[in-house]
């Protein structure tokens, strides 16, 4: 497994309460496939919390499934997520609220600004 990926997983529940701030709860299966090697992570989110297992707690409310390659993409930020399963890289079936939660956990892509932050330059360039 990728060093990106265990310490992506492993810092979910220290960052949980910072990101985690709407009325979202259930279980996320993340489904990395490699070959004909497939490893299943279980993320349960809360508000204000999130555990990660490797071991199949109960029934999943939803189910991503990507490549390893891709996934070591979305937690660096090379990729996003949401635009993975636009282009079909990715797939989701489930609760579809608990995919967005989510990727509130995945980095920004360096070249993507908030469009907020564009329109407070841009109204003080013209004052």
């Amino acid at each position: 497994m990728n060093q990106a990926i265990q310490e992506f997983f492993a810092s979910l529940p220290a960052r949980a309460a910072a990101v985690l701030n709407s009325p979202v709860g259930g279980t996320l299966q993340i489904d990395l496939a490699d070959g004909n090697r497939t490893e299943h992570w279980y993320v349960t989110l809360a508000p204000g919390s999130a555990q990660v297992s490797r071991e199949e707690l109960r029934q999943a409310d939803g189910v991503l499934t990507l490549s390893t390659e891709l996934f070591e993409k979305l937690v660096t930020g090379r990729a996003a997520g949401l635009a993975a399963v636009l282009r079909n890289e990715a797939t989701f079936s489930g609760h579809v609220v608990l995919f967005l939660a989510f990727r509130r956990f995945l980095p920004q892509r360096p070249d993507v600004r908030d469009p907020r932050d564009a329109a407070r330059e841009h109204v003080r360039r013209l004052v």
